[in-house]
């Protein structure tokens, strides 16, 4: 009998499918406990104020904020003087206005704060997801434990915090440097009128859509370390979980930004309708 056929009948089609069920349920009732306790954290006792759980909060704004600033900025740049540039192309360079609203409902509202999450989550979720498990795997959380250290509160409240502070403002810093940068770039070669485009963007920017930005800012920067640091401390004790976990993070985190830009979306639409 082929191997394929013996796997099969060992290991039927409705069995898998139920275990794949069952361990995504299990990974998905661990972020929301995770969410649940870092937010009782930041309520009760933060404890931020201790030194070292201060240098791992430090550490890891440099990390994810600082680092990655210069990323955002070339990929805000490039954005800018694309979105600008098409503009300009289908309307011409006098219509200012038209160009600062487009910017406004395609890079303030959607593609500002979900590159800027991509870009975390490739460069900060991946780390955070391999440190705790390779942490994990060696013992160090073990270790944390035996000495009355708590590791949700050493480990994975200042990483949630770094991250959280982070992501939000990278997603402005990646807005205003769009804006600013693919204005002033494409002005170089082509006349956009500044006071058009700057009463373009103040005619389509109003309370909704800075409320719209904070809230997708900050649920990104929650729910990306939150599913993280689940991953990395779901490793069991076999160093080939690393890579896996460190897969499962990436690939949660997007669908968590996706389905939130969505919701959130979705709800400021019908708080405008109602």
């Amino acid at each position: 009998m082929a191997p394929s056929m013996i796997s099969d009948t060992v290991n039927p089609l409705p069995d898998r499918i139920g275990n794949w069920l069952l361990i995504r349920y299990r990974f998905m009732t661990g972020v929301m406990a995770q969410l649940l306790s870092t937010a009782i954290m930041l309520l009760t006792n933060p404890s931020l104020g201790n030194p070292a759980i201060r240098a791992v909060l430090m550490k890891q704004i440099y990390f994810t904020g600082f680092e990655a600033a210069r990323i955002i900025l070339l990929v805000a740049l490039i954005l800018g003087t694309v979105i600008v540039s098409q503009v300009v192309g289908l309307v011409g360079g006098g219509n200012g206005s038209l160009t600062g609203k487009v910017l406004v409902w395609v890079v303030f509202l959607e593609l500002g704060p979900l590159l800027t999450a991509m870009i975390v989550i490739a460069r900060s979720g991946t780390a955070i997801a391999a440190e705790l498990g390779s942490m994990k795997i060696n013992g160090e959380i073990r270790s944390l434990e035996l000495m009355g250290i708590a590791p949700e509160r050493y480990l994975l409240l200042p990483r949630v915090v770094g991250v959280g502070l982070s992501v939000l403002l990278l997603t402005i810093y990646f807005v205003l440097t769009a804006f600013a940068g693919g204005f002033l770039i494409v002005s170089l070669g082509r006349h956009i009128p500044y006071d058009q485009f700057i009463q373009g963007i103040v005619a389509s920017l109003g309370l909704r859509e800075v409320l719209m930005l904070l809230a997708k800012g900050t649920s990104f920067g929650l729910i990306i370390p939150i599913i993280c640091c689940t991953a990395g401390m779901s490793v069991g004790t076999s160093a080939t979980e690393i890579p896996q976990a460190a897969t499962k993070a990436v690939i949660t985190s997007l669908f968590a930004v996706f389905i939130l830009d969505g919701l959130i979306t979705y709800l400021a639409s019908w708080f405008v309708m109602a």
